[in-house]
């Protein structure tokens, strides 16, 4: 009999994020100027952030249910910078404040460098359009 592998699971959430934003930030590194690809690319990075958030009260959740409260707070701990790294690189992007991305891509890597890429998986249908659903949540209300 094959394992069952639950690809819905917060763990599993999180590994892809991480798998693509991996990807994401490398094909950046190779960027010469920002282009359109470029705001996609930083866009679905806060998307991706975003979602590694929402899994990590999952998570704890579960282990707190259980009375493993040391756990689920070292795992919080463990992952309080993914929420604070997505505000500033959302304000980057909608404030067209493109000089600063090449730093907040360099503080996020370090979270990001225990993922090995052999080949690049993941392609431009991941992040295509993203700058403009980014711009279109945050745009004004009528």
């Amino acid at each position: 009999m094959s394992r069952i592998v639950n690809t819905s699971s917060p763990g599993s959430i999180r590994n892809g994020c991480r798998r693509s934003i991996a990807e994401m930030l490398r094909r950046l590194m190779m960027k010469q100027q920002v282009d359109q690809e470029t705001k996609d690319m930083a866009a679905a990075i806060v998307y991706y952030l975003r979602e590694i958030d929402n899994t990590i009260e999952t998570t704890t959740r579960a282990w707190e249910d259980r009375n493993y409260f040391l756990k689920a707070d070292r795992f919080r701990s463990e992952w309080d910078w993914a929420k604070p790294s997505a505000d500033r690189l959302e304000r980057i992007v909608l404030g067209n404040r493109w000089s600063e991305l090449p730093r907040e891509l360099g503080a996020l890597a370090p979270h990001f460098g225990d993922i090995k890429i052999a080949k690049l998986t993941r392609s431009s249908s991941t992040w295509d359009g993203a700058h403009a659903r980014l711009l279109a949540k945050n745009a004004p209300k009528e």
